[in-house]
């Protein structure tokens, strides 16, 4: 009886996280792939077990470019973030003292304070052709005349830095505050230099914080439409713009849905890969 009692009082405390999940993730994504198999006839959609649409993704070279774009940003951003975020968190860890380690984390984590939109259009400003980049080029002499840097890839890939590289330094930093000092110091007494004690000893240590940041803003960028559409001006077309396409102008649902399954799908291979690397890690 006092088994049956806890097993009750235990659905009951996960029984609204569990529905919540089914109500807006499960059905939704069900509903979504079954909306990927119809097909469209001129405006009339028809239910049914077609794979039509995933043929198409296979055959529309613009299709395969968007899906290679997104790709390519995000790699490009997660990489980028990294490098600029572990620095920053080593800094913020181990060489800002500890009295003042609360207001660099607070002025690190500042931007997110920020609306998401807003530090989009404030980017456009800034490497706009009479922006302050533009200016202060010209005014150095480096340039004769302003170059385009707005409405361009590597004004996307900017915009999504300046953003992750905070999240990437809170994951980061997370895992450099817990390393205890005596694992340098061992290092230091069995002869290792400064290089090799970060290369053996700490960014081992330190690497499932990356992965798991790195992660997060794999997912996060991959299925931004904001950035893209604000800072890339539509040269390049991403894989949310292009679902956003078909949904706006074309109202092809199905092909719509086909794309965010395998947007779903690439987002599922990089969580498979990123917990099979850090299970492989605790080995």
């Amino acid at each position: 009886m006092t088994r049956m009692r806890d097993r009750i009082t235990g659905w009951g405390f996960v029984a609204p996280a569990l529905l919540w999940t089914i109500a807006f993730f499960v059905v939704p994504f069900v509903v979504m792939g079954a909306m990927s198999l119809a097909t469209m006839k001129g405006r009339t959609l028809i239910w049914g077990f077609s794979f039509e649409n995933y043929a198409e993704l296979a055959e529309k070279a613009y299709l395969w470019r968007a899906i290679l774009v997104s790709l390519e940003i995000t790699l490009t951003v997660t990489v980028v973030s990294v490098l600029l975020a572990y620095p920053l968190a080593w800094i913020i860890a181990f060489r800002v003292p500890e009295r003042w380690r609360r207001l660099a984390l607070l002025l690190s984590i500042l931007p997110f304070w920020t609306s998401y939109v807003v530090r989009s259009y404030a980017w456009l400003l800034v490497l706009a052709r009479e922006g302050v980049v533009n200016k202060a080029l010209i005014g150095l002499g480096l340039i004769s005349e302003p170059v385009t840097l707005a409405n361009t890839r590597f004004a996307t890939v900017t915009g999504f830095v300046h953003f992750f590289v905070m999240l990437l330094t809170l994951t980061i930093y997370a895992n450099l505050i817990q390393l205890s000092p005596n694992y340098r110091r061992a290092a230091m007494d069995l002869g290792a230099n400064a290089l090799q004690t970060f290369r053996h000893v700490i960014l081992p240590l330190t690497l499932p914080g990356i992965v798991t940041g790195a992660f997060l803003t794999f997912v996060l960028c991959i299925g931004d439409y904001v950035t893209p559409q604000i800072l890339g001006g539509n040269t390049e077309l991403t894989v949310p713009q292009v679902i956003m396409v078909q949904l706006g102008r074309r109202a092809d649902f199905p092909l719509a849905s086909a794309l965010a399954i395998v947007l779903m799908g690439i987002v599922t291979l990089a969580y498979l890969a990123s917990a099979r690397w850090l299970r492989l890690d605790r080995i």
